[in-house]
């Protein structure tokens, strides 16, 4: 025995920290492992919210009853200065068209873009000294491979624009000094799918940013007869380097208008924001193609950059990160046709996951913590019943309480087989842009008409969307032709990849399966996601007692333009402002017919 007893070293406490561009977040990693995390929009409620995540910080430290006196350090997901050098070589190549946009950009800069460190450092109330920075690439790498379960990766990043990289290929290890991210190859600016598909949006008429999932949905109801267009814009060599003909883009030289006059000329006149679109009208379905074209092209880059990833590696698993990395059409192509042993994506794989990564890269390689594979997405802000049952107490709400989570469950799991829809709030919110059973809206996916009732009287959306089915695992190969080998084992628990739907789910399933007979799938599992995913695994085991299905139409809990709902009160708006039948926070259940057992009306009834 040791005469002098040692103290074990404290574990690494790492504040990882994305802002300024979009999607704003904090995590939290402890010794290695993420205990918290959060979009800055959800508690700001600013959609896609770019500031500094004040809010979030506070949370994630809250959440671990720490000060920022606890903290080791806190990390920048990239290195502003030389984000500013390429703004700077940017504009001044293309003098004097872009003095406009470069006007704008240098207003913008000359406040907390440029001076992370001390507004860090004062938001946080540390010393600048514990304040580091990644490259923006790096963090999305680190936020893919540190919580994969693979000892070894081909790393692919893909997104816009970080400081010059718009995609790179990572070679991560675990080796005897640490895990470790060696790069590899990357492709630099102007050339990036990502700002390729950000344009495209914007010509389809778009909120870039915002309307890429819509690209993504809109292309299910065309076909690509554009891609002989496509290729005059963008092409890529079979080993994955991508090449834009500037000529038809104007990102580089403009604030407002990210494709040029050229690209209307090429591919027709753009549609206006805010315009009707019907994919199955004339108009609508030149869209609907030039969008399947799109989608078409980005799918064979990335499975190109894909195949060069690993073989430049020589891994047999794929990690990727990266806004491009939520494209989950390519995902589900990537498991189908890929041949690699399995994929990891980062739920939150655009600039929020950033945070993830910044805190992930310090704690592993710089303060020597060891990795811990992911093992909940529930990692944002939760309720107690206590506080719960206080909002609703004070703003005056009709509720029954049901102290049983079962009784409530099955009588949860009987609404929806009867035809209603209804609203889950339990446990903490779910990190990245997925609902996955904490914050969700559910509905029977057996009703033909369901799928238009929740996009026109529930959620106020574009009537072409699609909606995702919880399933679960035991069943999910009756419904949807999931990739082989278990390639999209760590893809499907958080909708991020999309399969062909079985002649079987289609007639089934109508309301989550999408005009061309695919679904973005959320495989639920009784195990691995923490509490949140076990109630939410024991609600689909009851509603299949119910309806002979182990499946629910999921879509989150907020209406079209707004953050997913954080709190009981915005939960409740949600459901006040929508034709939601009721809601349940907690064990509290609200609804909205005064006898549950009244006729549910005909047009979301079967």
């Amino acid at each position: 025995m040791s005469p002098h007893p040692t103290t074990p070293p404290r574990p690494a406490r790492v504040l990882g920290v994305s802002a300024h561009f979009h999607d704003a977040a904090a995590a939290l990693a402890i010794d290695g492992e993420i205990v918290a995390a959060c979009e800055e929009e959800r508690l700001s409620r600013d959609k896609h919210d770019p500031s500094l995540p004040r809010e979030a910080m506070r949370f994630c430290l809250q959440h671990a009853g720490l000060t920022a006196a606890d903290l080791d350090a806190v990390v920048f997901y990239e290195k502003p200065l030389s984000r500013f050098e390429r703004l700077l070589v940017e504009q001044l190549a293309v003098f004097p068209a872009a003095l406009s946009r470069f006007s704008r950009a240098l207003s913008s800069w000359l406040g907390d873009k440029l001076w992370v460190e001390r507004a860090l450092a004062d938001a946080c109330d540390v010393d600048p000294e514990r304040v580091l920075f990644t490259t923006h690439h790096l963090a999305h790498a680190a936020s893919a491979f540190f919580p994969s379960p693979f000892p070894r990766a081909a790393v692919l990043t893909l997104d816009g624009v970080g400081e010059w990289t718009n995609s790179a290929i990572f070679h991560g290890e675990t080796t005897e000094q640490g895990p470790r991210l060696t790069p590899i190859a990357e492709q630099r600016y102007p050339h990036s799918l990502g700002l390729l598909y950000s344009a495209l949006t914007a010509y389809l008429g778009f909120e870039v940013n915002e309307g890429e999932y819509k690209v993504m949905g809109l292309a299910a109801w065309g076909e690509p007869r554009f891609m002989r267009e496509i290729g005059e814009i963008a092409q890529v060599t079979e080993d994955g380097v991508l090449r834009l003909d500037l000529r038809y883009f104007a990102f580089h030289k403009s604030a407002t208008k990210s494709f040029s006059a050229r690209l209307e000329r090429l591919l027709g006149p753009a549609r206006p924001p805010h315009a009707p679109l019907d994919p199955t009208s004339a108009s609508g379905r030149r869209y609907a193609d030039i969008a399947a074209s799109l989608q078409r092209f980005t799918e064979d880059a990335i499975l190109a950059m894909a195949r060069k990833a690993l073989a430049l590696t020589g891994a047999d698993a794929l990690c990727m990160a990266g806004g491009v990395a939520l494209n989950s059409v390519a995902n589900g192509r990537l498991a189908r046709e890929l041949d690699v042993a399995a994929l990891y994506v980062h739920p939150a794989a655009g600039d929020a996951g950033g945070a993830v990564g910044a805190a992930l890269y310090a704690s592993h390689v710089h303060l020597g913590a060891p990795r811990a594979a992911a093992t909940s997405p529930f990692l944002g802000p939760g309720f107690s019943d206590e506080g719960i049952a206080r909002f609703l107490a004070d703003a005056r709400v009709p509720h029954r309480v049901v102290p049983d989570t079962l009784t409530l469950d099955r009588e949860v799991a009987a609404r929806l087989a009867r035809g209603e829809v209804g609203a889950l709030f339990q446990g903490r919110a779910e990190w990245g842009p997925r609902a996955l059973g904490a914050r969700s809206i559910l509905a029977d996916p057996r009703h033909p008409h369901m799928s238009d009732f929740v996009n026109t009287k529930v959620k106020y959306r574009e009537p072409f969307r699609p909606f995702a089915p919880a399933v679960l695992a035991d069943e999910a190969h009756r419904w949807f032709s999931l990739a082989p080998e278990g390639r999209d084992t760590f893809l499907t628990p958080c909708m991020l990849a999309v399969a062909p739907v079985t002649a079987e789910g289609s007639a089934r399933l109508p309301a989550t399966t999408h005009v061309d007979r695919s679904a973005r799938v959320q495989v639920v599992r009784p195990t691995g996601h923490g509490p949140e995913g076990a109630r939410f695994h024991r609600l689909l085991e009851l509603f299949r007692e119910q309806s002979g299905v182990g499946c629910l139409l999921n879509t989150s809990l907020n209406l079209k333009g707004e953050p997913l709902a954080t709190t009981p009160a915005e939960a409740y708006a949600v459901f006040c402002r929508s034709e939601l039948d009721f809601i349940v926070l907690g064990h509290c259940l609200v609804e909205k017919r005064a006898d549950p057992t009244a006729p549910i009306p005909k047009e979301h009834a079967a």
